[in-house]
């Protein structure tokens, strides 16, 4: 990620470690093309080495980037006083200063570059006065842990300032051990500081000045190594990569205030306030996608569905970018499909909020993001048959299957009867004709499941009783085929159909008590007998298989448990299906 590669290329800054800066930034430039501080902190660490070409074209970029960000501005001047060209830079700096006039490090770094633009080339008459000159000052100064400190200390820093602007006031501060110390980092030489009055000044030096002893090759003499304690790790340049730092976590801490006054104008239902800080949080922190999905929840609130939308999808996408909590994209998504389902008014304007809940549930399966998908999808259902929902056509269709029936193209007929059940599907009478269509297929289970709706629909329909009845008795059901046939009598007593049905199941049922059927179509019946509930029941109650157990070894204790008609029900059957036969 873009994030970890800029934190290893701080770590490296920090560390005085310019190169392995420039490759993690680098790396994080790649990741993310557009982010204007990873050009900032590749330009600093260009400038820490005296690349200034190459951070100059790295400040060009960030200023690019983010015209109106005033660090970018301090990068480009700093870049411009490497190459020398102080015009560029005070223009540089004057432009930041437009952003933001309150930059202190802006107004130092212009007021030092106007300085020195104005000084004559050669006009020291101090020996030492360029060394003070240059942005690599500050980076020597802040590398060397005896001088770090000396820059936590605001009239030293002045010292260095003064100097900068005029290094003819050396001789001031001759006497400050801090700035023979830094002269030596500068220098990259060993300075010590004189014991007396009396020693021997090297020519040329004030008396007050100390001995400078320059670090040299191993002469004959060698001379005892003087023991270096061990250096800590350097901080980061000045006013560089911590500004930047606390300026994003400034923004952050503001953006979280900004979240909290839009939540609480939300609860008290004052919208428009709450849009006006989710705003500005977002423009603050724009890392964040609950600013987003929080302004979406106040446009859905409001009605303002399309808004609602455009949020939820801007969510989205950055938290892709960003890679943001699953979770957090899911909320968005199904936000999103919310505002759709708000907005449908036909059976397909829930096909894109379907989408949206089935994309939020691939993030993130949530309970309530499947039941708003179980809703949209059965609304969409419902509507498709509102919309499609004409008895005039179903009519047509249903004579059309009859016609086809007819010729015994039950195929053909089955197509135009379910055309008839979309049109209408509170009719009777098509689910009976196609229940015989599927019987005559071969197709027992739809048949009867069909035979079944139709009785539903209207439980007075004598047709509806024969169809079930004989599908049951195809499927060698016979006990339920029987008390199919008998509770369609209940509503037309004198029905010939269903008194056909009554005696053909009453023959069969005969025959297998007479044992007169085969043993492979008795062990079919049994078998599916074993599946039905009523009879599993029966033969799992103590009672009945007291029974049972005495007609086989107590006849007469047998024949006083028939005299009850609740246990002479359940032998019934058990006989008609099957399981129990007598003899």
């Amino acid at each position: 990620m873009a994030d970890e590669a800029k934190a290893k290329g701080n770590a490296a800054f920090s560390s005085g470690k310019f190169d392995e800066a420039i490759k993690f930034f680098s790396e994080a430039i790649d990741l993310a093309p557009t982010n204007h501080v990873l050009y900032s902190n590749r330009s600093a660490s260009y400038a820490s080495l005296h690349q200034y070409s190459k951070a100059l074209e790295d400040a060009k970029k960030t200023v690019e980037l983010k015209p109106d960000w005033s660090k970018g501005y301090s990068r480009l001047g700093a870049a411009y006083v490497g190459l020398g060209s102080f015009d560029e830079a005070i223009n540089s700096y004057e432009k930041g200063l437009e952003f933001d006039p309150n930059n202190e490090a802006l107004k130092s770094a212009l007021s030092d570059v106007r300085s020195r633009s104005r000084a004559p080339p050669s006009s020291s008459s101090s020996p030492f006065g360029n060394i003070f000159q240059g942005p690599e000052l500050w980076a020597k100064l802040t590398a060397d842990p005896t001088t770090r400190g000396y820059l936590q200390q605001p009239d030293f820093v002045k010292m260095i300032q003064d100097l900068q602007r005029n290094p003819n006031n050396f001789n001031l501060y001759l006497k400050d051990q801090r700035m023979m110390n830094a002269l030596g980092v500068l220098l990259n030489i060993t300075m010590r500081s004189g014991t007396g009055n009396d020693e021997e000044m090297p020519m040329g030096m004030d008396r007050d000045m100390p001995e400078v002893e320059v670090e040299q090759p191993k002469k004959e003499m060698p001379r005892e190594p003087v023991k270096k304690q061990p250096e800590p790790e350097p901080e980061p340049e000045p006013m560089e990569i911590p500004d930047e730092e606390k300026e994003a976590k400034e923004r952050k801490a503001q953006a979280q205030k900004e979240k909290e006054l839009g939540n609480a104008a939300y609860k008290k239902k004052d919208f428009e306030k709450a849009i006006d800080h989710y705003s500005k949080a977002i423009e603050l922190d724009d890392a964040d996608i609950s600013f987003i999905t929080n302004r979406a929840a106040v446009y859905l609130e409001m009605g303002k569905y399309e808004e609602c939308i455009k949020d939820c999808d801007k969510a989205v996408e950055r938290g892709r970018e960003l890679r943001a909590d699953f979770k957090m994209v899911a909320k968005a998504l199904t936000r999103k499909g919310t505002a759709f389902v708000k907005m449908a008014k036909t059976s397909k304007d829930y096909e894109p909020a379907i989408e949206a809940f089935q994309k939020a549930l691939t993030e993130h399966r949530n309970p309530d993001t499947l039941k708003k998908l179980n809703d949209a999808e059965k609304a969409k259902k419902d509507l498709e048959q509102q919309e499609y929902f004409d008895p005039q056509l179903a009519d047509e269709e249903r004579e059309k299957g009859n016609e086809f029936f007819k010729q015994q193209k039950y195929p053909e007929a089955v197509r135009h009867y379910t055309e008839a059940l979309r049109r209408n599907p509170k009719d009777p009478r098509v689910y009976s004709n196609r229940a015989a269509c599927y019987t005559k297929l071969g197709a027992m289970p739809e048949g009867l499941k069909d035979a079944e709706k139709c009785l539903e629909l209207d439980p007075t329909f004598t047709k509806g009783y024969t169809r079930k009845g004989a599908i049951q008795f195809f499927m060698k059901e016979f006990d339920k085929a029987l008390e199919t046939y008998q509770e369609g009598l209940k509503h037309d007593p004198r029905n010939q159909e269903l008194l056909d049905g009554v005696r053909r199941c009453v023959e069969q049922i005969n025959r297998t008590n007479r044992g007169d059927i085969s043993a492979e179509d008795l062990k079919e019946r049994q078998a599916k007998a074993m599946h039905d509930p009523e009879v599993q029941n029966i033969l799992s109650d103590p009672v009945m298989r007291q029974v049972l157990q005495d007609f086989q070894e107590n006849p007469k204790a047998a024949q006083d448990h028939l005299k009850s008609p609740e246990v002479m029900q359940k032998i019934q059957k058990l006989v008609a299906a099957g399981i129990v036969q007598l003899k």
